[in-house]
C-alpha cells in the first residue's frame, strides 16, 4: 500500500497539490509514519481559488498544506458521527465539520472523494483549497 505523498503523487487529479507539497517541503512528513487524514484539494479547487499564482512563497504553502492535515486517521463515517465538531491540524488551527443540505462538509470544502486509503492515514479529496488566515471565521456559531 501506498504512503499518502505517493498516493497523491500517482492521482493526476491531484497533480497540482503534487507540486505544491514538494515546493512546501511537506514530502517528507506525508510518507512518514504517522496516520494522518489529509484533507486533499483536487485540480479543480487550484483553478478555482487560483492558489498557483497567489502562494508562491514555501512557508505560506506549508502553513496553508498543513491546515489540510490532521493527526489520525479518520474515515468519512467517523467524521460524519462527529459533526458538528474542530478537527485541530497540523498547523494548529482548526478544521470545522458541519452538515450542508444532509452533506458533511469540512470547513468550505465538500467532500469529491473519501476514504482512500494508505499506509499511514487516509486522503479525502475535496473541493476547495483550505485557507488559514479565515480558519472558521464564518461558522463560530455553529459550536
Amino acid at each position: 500500500m501506498k504512503d499518502i505523498m505517493e498516493t497523491i503523487k500517482a492521482d493526476k487529479t491531484l497533480s497540482s497539490l503534487a507540486a505544491a507539497l514538494e515546493q512546501a517541503k511537506l514530502v517528507e512528513r506525508l510518507k512518514g509514519a504517522d496516520p494522518y487524514t489529509f484533507f486533499a484539494p483536487d485540480n479543480d479547487a487550484f483553478i478555482r481559488m487560483n492558489i498557483e499564482k497567489t502562494v508562491l512563497d514555501p512557508k505560506v504553502l506549508s502553513n496553508t498544506f498543513t491546515y489540510h492535515l490532521v493527526a489520525g486517521k479518520y474515515s468519512a463515517k467517523q467524521l460524519h458521527e462527529m459533526v458538528p465538531a474542530k478537527l485541530e491540524t497540523e498547523n494548529g488551527k482548526s478544521l470545522t465539520l458541519e452538515m450542508d443540505e444532509g452533506e458533511t462538509v469540512i470547513d468550505n470544502g465538500k467532500f469529491v472523494t473519501s476514504d482512500i486509503e494508505c499506509s499511514n492515514g487516509v486522503i479525502h479529496i475535496i473541493d476547495n483549497v483550505f485557507q488559514p488566515n479565515l480558519s472558521g471565521w464564518y461558522r463560530e456559531d455553529l459550536l
